[in-house]
């Protein structure tokens, strides 16, 4: 990326994070709680006012990720996750009331994925897919060094695919901890971190079913690399023995013996690709431009 500023914007169901990014680092940033209860109309107030101080005139533009379906081009959202009143919101027409600065937006797990494809592990790999493992379950995609978005910044919905008497996100995101034992993630990880056997078994577990998931994106995408994130991927090396037992009984040996599996390590990713997706939208809208990352 150029020396131009751009901010990233990461809205989850809890908390918000908004970076200015130059030269691929997060050179001011803030977080705010999300009002995820409030209505729709003050949730978009509060991240106006947030995004205010840093939206100076130094800065070329604004990459959002937001959990939810995502009309690109029309700059709307709907049906983010956990906050109640986001069903269909004008984002983009809405801050550009506010500020003059261009607006980019697009699915949280594609942002994250394209932070990793321009700045973490992912940059040696054409076709990478990065997964979130935090209370749900998503996918961003990367094919031929393109972001691959699909209708409404759908695709890479791993977590909604059917798996035994559920979906794979109850069973490969955090939801599997409070719904097979009853306690949060946080815990086993806290007990496997002071080697207890039981919660090593869980994650143990829980890595034999993500080892399945990753079946279903082998066989879709065969990408070079698999690299996660969210909250639940912090705890890899208790679940990485298990998932490889898993993921060793997929046919194509000749794939899994070049797959690459591992935890992001990039600070701040979903704000760095928010920030890069500004990048990338305006370099692609220049005439007889093709991006390669």
């Amino acid at each position: 990326m150029s020396s131009t500023k751009y901010l990233g914007v990461d809205i989850g169901g809890t908390k918000v994070h908004l970076g200015v990014v130059q030269h691929g680092q997060v050179v001011q940033e803030t977080r705010f709680e999300t009002p995820f209860d409030a209505p729709r109309e003050e949730i978009l107030a509060e991240l106006t006012r947030q995004l205010a101080p840093l939206v100076t005139d130094e800065v070329a533009g604004i990459g959002i990720g937001v959990p939810g379906l995502v009309d690109e081009e029309k700059g709307i959202v709907h049906n983010v996750q956990n906050i109640p009143s986001w069903r269909e919101v004008h984002l983009r027409q809405h801050l550009a009331s506010h500020f003059d600065q261009p607006v980019y937006i697009n699915n949280d797990a594609n942002v994250f994925a394209l932070g990793e494809k321009m700045y973490g592990q992912g940059q040696p790999y054409a076709n990478l897919v990065g997964l979130v493992l935090g209370t749900g379950l998503g996918g961003g995609i990367i094919i031929n060094h393109q972001v691959y978005a699909g209708t409404l910044a759908s695709a890479g919905e791993f977590g909604s695919v059917p798996y035994l008497d559920k979906t794979l996100e109850d069973y490969c995101s955090g939801k599997f901890f409070g719904q097979r034992t009853g306690r949060p993630g946080t815990e086993w990880h806290a007990r496997a971190r002071r080697g207890d056997a039981e919660a090593q078994a869980v994650y143990a577990e829980f890595g034999w079913h993500l080892g399945q998931a990753l079946h279903i994106i082998l066989y879709a995408l065969a990408p070079e690399a698999i690299l996660l994130g969210g909250s639940v991927s912090k705890g890899f090396e208790y679940f990485r023995g298990s998932l490889h037992e898993s993921l060793a009984a997929f046919p194509f040996k000749q794939v899994t013996e070049r797959l690459v599996v591992a935890p992001s390590a990039l600070r701040n990713a979903a704000v760095l690709g928010a920030a890069a997706l500004c990048h990338m939208k305006q370099l692609t809208s220049r005439p007889h431009h093709t991006l390669v990352l």
